[in-house]
């Protein structure tokens, strides 16, 4: 009998370690997983509620990223750029350019330069022509041109003769167009609370009063629109300032470059004309003063001949010959 019990006690007891052990697995693989869940949870709540501004910095790096890669792949610079992700913050950026290019044919230039503006949807908002030497030509274009078309038409341009110079600048002004939209939405709001007093108000006071606000209240709104307007203008379309010269124009102090001697000689010449023209215009500048001058000489000279006369002695007249002496 003691035998079978302590069988049996040993039995037990061996059950109760194999459970435990079992239990305890169970608990460790059930840990590992809730672990992992709470991990992905927790990253999927950072993604949730993390602000719209990173998710959007986020997503704009990564397409840049992809678009840079692209580029390379290709060996070409994409022309347009990529449309923007919904719900990202649009960026607002004033571009300017300032090129100077050297061309066998201004007038062909200014041509192509106006074409390819045009083409791209812009306008030619200055031109300028000037004749130099009566042989040289040189022109001054502002282009402007839509944002997304930028590139292509500043390689169009510089590619259109030798480039002498190339400037570029860019400049995000995001944060001021921000700005002054809120600022116009307050004051849009301010301006429909006055006339909503100006409606209100019995007295002639308060109404005059009130009109002065008004009035103050909507001249400010229109110096925003103004701003407004300015900044949706040089944002939507970039500024290109181009100078187009010949090969053979001079230099910026007027001197051209390898002159030789039929140049030495027409500039001689030139000049010698040029010397004659100033004395022909001394000389009839001081003209009326030289007649002027003779005239006086000469009467002066006729007083002084007949004061001479009246001064000098009558002469003794001679007799006669063959008059009879007394």
């Amino acid at each position: 009998m003691e035998l079978g019990s302590r069988t049996d006690r040993s039995f037990a007891r061996g059950r109760a370690a194999l459970a435990a052990g079992v239990l305890g697995l169970l608990l460790a693989v059930g840990g590992c997983g809730a672990s992992g869940d709470a991990s992905d949870g927790a990253k999927a709540a950072d993604s949730k509620y993390a602000p719209s501004g990173e998710r959007a910095g986020a997503g704009a790096d990564a397409d840049g990223a992809a678009s840079s890669a692209e580029e390379r792949a290709d060996g070409k610079p994409s022309g347009a750029k990529a449309a923007p992700k919904p719900g990202a913050a649009a960026t607002h950026v004033i571009r300017t350019a300032t090129l100077s290019v050297e061309v066998k044919s201004v007038a062909k230039a200014v041509a192509a330069a106006r074409g390819a503006a045009e083409s791209a949807g812009g306008l030619v908002a200055t031109e300028e022509t000037e004749r130099l030497d009566d042989t040289y030509e040189t022109s001054h274009l502002v282009l402007r041109v839509p944002q997304d078309r930028y590139q292509e038409v500043l390689r169009e341009l510089a590619g259109s003769g030798k480039l002498l110079s190339r400037t570029s600048n860019a400049k995000d002004v995001t944060d001021q167009v921000v700005d002054v939209d809120s600022r116009i939405a307050t004051q849009r709001a301010s301006v429909a609370r006055v006339r909503e007093l100006m409606d209100r108000a019995e007295k002639i006071s308060d109404v005059v009063a009130l009109e002065g606000e008004l009035s103050s209240r909507q001249s400010d709104l229109e110096s925003l629109l103004a701003q407004q307007s300015s900044l949706k203008d040089r944002t939507s379309l970039a500024t290109i300032t181009l100078d187009l010269t010949p090969p053979d124009a001079p230099d910026d102090d007027g001197r051209e470059e390898d002159t030789g001697f039929l140049d030495a000689l027409g500039g001689g010449w030139d000049a010698f004309v040029t010397m004659l023209r100033w004395i022909a215009v001394a000389f009839g500048a001081a003209f009326p003063f030289l007649l002027t001058a003779a005239l006086a000489l000469v009467v002066w000279r006729v007083l002084r001949a007949r004061r001479a006369a009246r001064r000098a002695p009558a002469a003794p007249r001679p007799e006669a010959e063959g008059a009879p002496a007394p």
